[in-house]
């Protein structure tokens, strides 16, 4: 709706957040109770519209069905990678140069990383606090399919290799996927055992704090990037707490308007600005392209909240149902202000 021709009533019945308009005010407050508008979702630079994931917000500025001011706007000031609008289209040039990145990392590291590598450290404050792992899988039983880990990398937060091995599957290899993988059978002949590489890999992310006393925030356990890790800590059988995980595959702000997965190579070409996981694949490039995912999302700048979480105590009555008259009396923009998230920011880690 044109907001030239809004009336006072329809204003009242509008969400501040996403901007749908509702017939009646209880309306409204139900769409409130359950849609978990915050501060930290992602928002359209020039009508201040939240979105639930950058892909929704990518639709509203060059999708199909844009909005039109806000299309003619970005085409001009916007950056096409992280989706900001800038002052000025000068600004936009500067900003995107710096923006879209480049996978030349990946392609030294197919040639400094084909041995072991091994730089775990654990205990006291020493090593990197984020890192990421990826894997690469060859093919196990009478058809290939069941992926087995068969490498392994994991990197610290400036892209530097701390650990990389080939890894001796617990079964036979039938598929060794070269096309994909550039596996041969040599390489996994003196191969480090899945069982060093799992009690390895997870000390190291333990870094001597007990599995059961690490908490989300504060300790000595690593916050641990990746993209599909649940398939990735499986194959190495390795069990980790989901406080600690940062699954770019998982995190709502980077998933399909369809709530499903984007694939890291997606997420990387629309994001960064280049392209992985064309011909051989290497395992390094995976943990950067995530890594640099995660840095982005975590750096971005937004409001500041003792309790930023819907879960958190403090606000899980903010829309009770005993609440309902005062809610009805508030205006859109008080329940946004008092409406929080249900997934953990990034941003909101150290």
């Amino acid at each position: 709706m044109d907001c030239r021709f809004e009336t006072a009533e329809t204003r009242r019945n509008k969400c501040a957040a996403c901007y749908r308009q509702f017939n009646k005010v209880e309306h409204l407050v139900d769409h409130m109770k359950i849609s978990y508008h915050s501060a930290h979702e992602p928002t359209c630079g020039v009508c201040r519209k939240h979105c639930r994931s950058f892909e929704s917000l990518r639709e509203h500025l060059i999708g199909p069905l844009p909005k039109q001011e806000c299309r003619e706007i970005f085409a001009n000031r916007g950056c096409k990678f992280c989706l900001k609008v800038l002052d000025s289209p000068n600004s936009r040039r500067i900003h995107q140069q710096k923006c879209q990145l480049n996978g030349l990392n990946g392609i030294c590291g197919r040639f400094s990383n084909l041995g072991i590598r091994d730089n775990l450290t654990i205990g006291g404050g020493r090593g990197p606090q984020v890192v990421a792992l990826a894997c690469k899988m060859v093919g196990g039983g009478s058809d290939g399919s069941l992926d087995l880990c068969a490498r392994v990398c994991l990197i610290d937060e400036n892209e530097n290799i701390i650990f990389h091995s080939y890894v001796t599957p617990p079964i036979p290899v039938t598929n060794y996927r070269y096309e994909t993988t550039g596996i041969r059978h040599e390489y996994l002949r003196d191969a480090m055992p899945l069982k060093l590489v799992q009690r390895k890999i997870q000390e190291f992310l333990c870094n001597g704090e007990p599995m059961w006393t690490i908490r989300s925030r504060g300790g000595k356990a690593r916050i641990l990037v990746g993209h599909g890790l649940d398939h990735d800590l499986a194959s190495l059988q390795i069990e980790y707490p989901t406080p600690k995980i940062r699954d770019t595959a998982k995190y709502p702000p980077l998933m399909k308007t369809s709530k499903l997965s984007n694939s890291l190579k997606y997420l990387t070409q629309a994001y960064l600005g280049y392209d992985i996981q064309t011909g051989i694949q290497d395992p390094y490039d995976d943990c950067v392209a995530a890594m640099r995912l995660y840095m982005r999302m975590r750096t971005q700048i937004h409001k500041i909240e003792d309790y930023p979480l819907a879960s958190d105590p403090q606000n899980r009555n903010n829309f009770a149902s005993w609440r309902q008259s005062e809610l009805e009396r508030m205006s859109p923009e008080q329940m946004l202000d008092i409406s929080r998230s249900d997934y953990y920011c990034w941003c909101m880690d150290p």
